[in-house]
């Protein structure tokens, strides 16, 4: 029987996460699985990975074959490299004491890559948002001159057609008054 670890895929449409499994190579990719080791969640920044790691050396170790991303995964917690130490450890080229210095050193380094990235991302995240706001500023800024433009407009056309009526009705009222001073008499 070929075993695999891969990944078996949850969540609605363009929300996915993942469980990372180990499952028969013939069965479907979200059917019948032996283990689970682990998930995986890729939508957030950096991806968020829970994994057993105990259990998935002792897979690697007992001939389960990794697909291509969840191998990307195992590399990135430190797994195939806690495999690898761990072998370097049977045949006597290390001692357990200095394997664990150089995985606490890597996972250290590593750690400090990741969290590098997340204030980076976090910065330019930042940096998009102020630009975001300045332009809708700068937007708004526009639309309410050229409201001000119409209004101004408005108000002078209003303006205008109120001392033409004024103009119209001074015209008209000496006459008017004649009028009335001609019927009275």
């Amino acid at each position: 029987m070929s075993v695999k670890i891969r990944l078996q895929r949850h969540g609605r449409k363009q929300a996915p996460y993942y469980h990372i499994v180990v499952a028969d190579a013939r069965a479907p990719r979200d059917g019948k699985f032996i283990e689970l080791i682990g998930s995986y969640k890729p939508q957030t920044v950096p991806a968020t990975i829970e994994l057993n790691n105990e259990k998935a050396i002792k897979w690697l170790e007992n001939g389960a074959q990794p697909t291509d991303t969840v191998r990307a995964i195992l590399s990135y917690k430190g797994v195939l490299l806690q495999r690898h130490l761990n072998a370097g450890i049977r045949k006597g080229a290390l001692t357990q004491e200095q394997a664990d210095a150089k995985l606490a050193k890597w996972l250290d380094e590593k750690n400090a890559k990741v969290a590098a990235h997340v204030s980076k991302e976090s910065s330019k995240l930042s940096e998009t948002l102020t630009a975001r706001l300045a332009a809708e500023a700068k937007a708004n800024a526009a639309r309410i001159a050229k409201i001000a433009e119409k209004q101004a407009a408005l108000d002078a056309a209003a303006t205008a057609a109120a001392n033409e009526a004024n103009e119209e009705v001074a015209a008209e009222e000496p006459a008017t008054i004649e009028e009335a001073t001609d019927s009275a008499e």
